[in-house]
């Protein structure tokens, strides 16, 4: 069994350390690729985790107006909904000094996320590729983004040159729309947060094997195009 080289890993006490380091160096990054190149894109992902990270970064003054935000994936849910991603975003990130910044969802008025792909295409064909920066998060069965080792639609997340594909865990609720591997990987840097001892273990088991299947995470983790840096804090 052939094990992964440990990533870049910055180690934190608290989780507020984390916050106000990891979110200068996300908002000098952008708006040196704003210096740069005239905007800048930034991919997000839900949950509780980021929340602080993204209240933090609402409130540093770079030129949001030509910043982008859009998510690494979300539940198939009106924006308004409890459990959509988009909500958090809007509630969390896109207030304060970021209240400026474009957001580009992925979640269409279609029934379906198969529906919805062309239209989600066409509200981030838009965005500056590569991203100038991608914040993902990771589950304790090892998942990314929404791709899910419980979901049939894995392999094709994986491997597809599309940007986006519809996915439905068997594992989690709502079926979902999810940015691809190599869309994600078209980045020019990516941070992996977490926190707490449980992920911390989740991420040492991810770096014994490179089987991707069982641990997508391990995808990113395992490949030298694209740096990831992986931030984790005791609490």
């Amino acid at each position: 069994m052939t094990t992964i080289a440990m990533p870049v890993f910055k180690s934190f006490t608290g989780a507020q350390a984390l916050v106000d380091t990891l979110a200068q160096k996300i908002a000098a990054q952008l708006q040196d690729a704003i210096d740069a190149r005239g905007r800048a894109s930034l991919v997000v992902s839900g949950g509780s985790t980021p929340l602080p990270l993204f209240r933090k970064l609402s409130e540093i003054g770079i030129e949001w107006a030509e910043v982008t935000v859009t998510l690494a994936d979300d539940r198939w849910l009106p924006a308004d909904d409890p459990e959509s991603n988009e909500r958090l975003v809007r509630q969390h990130l896109l207030t304060n000094k970021a209240a400026s910044a474009h957001f580009a969802g992925l979640v269409t008025m279609h029934a379906t996320p198969e529906q919805g792909l062309g239209m989600a295409l066409e509200k981030i064909s838009h965005m500056a590729k590569p991203f100038d920066v991608v914040i993902l998060g990771m589950g304790n069965d090892g998942h990314t983004a929404s791709l899910f080792p419980c979901s049939e639609q894995l392999a094709d997340g994986l491997s597809t040159d599309e940007l986006l594909l519809a996915a439905h865990p068997t594992t989690a609720p709502h079926q979902r729309i999810s940015f691809s591997l190599k869309a994600l990987l078209n980045a020019r840097q990516i941070y992996l947060h977490i926190s707490g001892a449980e992920k911390k273990a989740v991420l040492e088991q991810a770096l014994t094997s490179r089987d991707v299947m069982q641990m997508p995470i391990r995808a990113f983790l395992d490949q030298h195009r694209t740096p990831v840096d992986v931030y984790w804090s005791e609490q």
